[in-house]
């Protein structure tokens, strides 16, 4: 099968037929093996009695249905899971993304062998409130990353070599960093392409500002997770042993010049009497326990069911 196109949505029934339509016309037209994996985030207004209905007509349609809304990142994962083709393709179903972009985006996948084209609308139909947050988390994101060549992370239109999605998990709200996700499981050719922004045509957004804060915690939390997780020793060792000597040495500064002023008959102050003290001791504890959080750390990662689990591109 040459083509896998994702589609997570929540309550999308309105733009669904349309959207199924204007894939399946583009797939015709280029002659290419498909299907469309439609994955219902627990909609409550009709959506998954839309996918039957268009299964029944479409064979090349399959539906996936969740009991709750559990999220964009539950919804991909799962997408992921059941998809065949060669290239695997997401898109939001709000026809905001245009899937007149698939055949550039496969054949860059496919002749061009990258690993994870990613959409960049580079002109948006959104307000500034929304614009604006966004080139500031894009900015923070390729400096963290380490890839510079993206400008729109979050981007629902994308295309994937079959292996990226095989071997990758996405979680919580991590969605908006799957390129980064993939950078981390080895995937490093990952190129950008311009695409068509769509002015919403049916419904609402399902997101808010808060997507930002919570985007910018992810941000962190993959960061640490994906240079550290196999080994927090690293992380929690390097700071608690700075911290600790830190404090150290302060105190033996404060103890050298205490015995310095005694022994040259000067007027002297009690080491407790200086904030620089508690500074210090502040810093030691600080210090011990950022050690001894690696070490549990590290106990954990040890006993992790995948310490051990690497992903293997060939074998001859």
């Amino acid at each position: 099968m040459d083509i896998s196109v994702v589609v997570p949505l929540y309550n999308e029934v309105e733009s669904l037929p349309e959207l199924t339509s204007w894939i399946d016309r583009v797939m015709v037209e280029n002659n290419f093996s498909y299907e469309i994996v439609l994955v219902d985030d627990g909609s409550t207004d009709g959506s998954w009695e839309m996918i039957v209905k268009l299964q029944e007509n479409n064979p090349f349609i399959r539906g996936i249905k969740f009991r709750r809304n559990y999220g964009k990142s539950a919804a991909l994962n799962v997408g992921f899971a059941a998809v065949k083709g060669q290239v695997v393709i997401t898109m939001d179903a709000d026809l905001q993304d245009s899937p007149d972009e698939i055949p550039q985006l496969y054949r860059r996948i496919v002749e061009d062998k990258y690993d994870l084209i990613s959409g960049w609308k580079a002109k948006r139909y959104d307000p500034l409130s929304k614009t604006i947050p966004t080139k500031f988390f894009n900015a923070a994101t390729r400096k963290m990353s380490g890839i510079p060549n993206l400008h729109d992370f979050n981007c629902g239109l994308k295309a994937y070599r079959h292996a990226v999605v095989k071997n990758i998990e996405v979680y919580g709200e991590m969605h908006r960093y799957i390129p980064v996700i993939a950078k981390w499981a080895g995937f490093t050719k990952i190129g950008e392409q311009i695409v068509e922004h769509r002015a919403r045509k049916y419904g609402k957004t399902k997101f808010g500002m808060s997507r930002f804060v919570n985007g910018f915690l992810d941000l962190l939390s993959i960061f640490f997770v994906g240079k550290f997780g196999k080994r927090p020793m690293h992380f929690f060792g390097a700071m608690g042993t700075l911290s600790f000597f830190a404090g150290l040495i302060c105190v033996f500064w404060m103890i050298a010049d205490k015995l310095y002023d005694i022994a040259h008959g000067l007027k002297f102050r009690d080491i407790t009497a200086q904030p620089l003290f508690y500074i210090a001791l502040v810093a030691i504890i600080l210090g011990s326990q950022l050690f001894l959080t690696g070490f549990v750390a590290e106990l954990v990662a040890r006993s992790s069911h995948d310490r051990n689990n690497y992903q293997v591109e060939e074998t001859i």
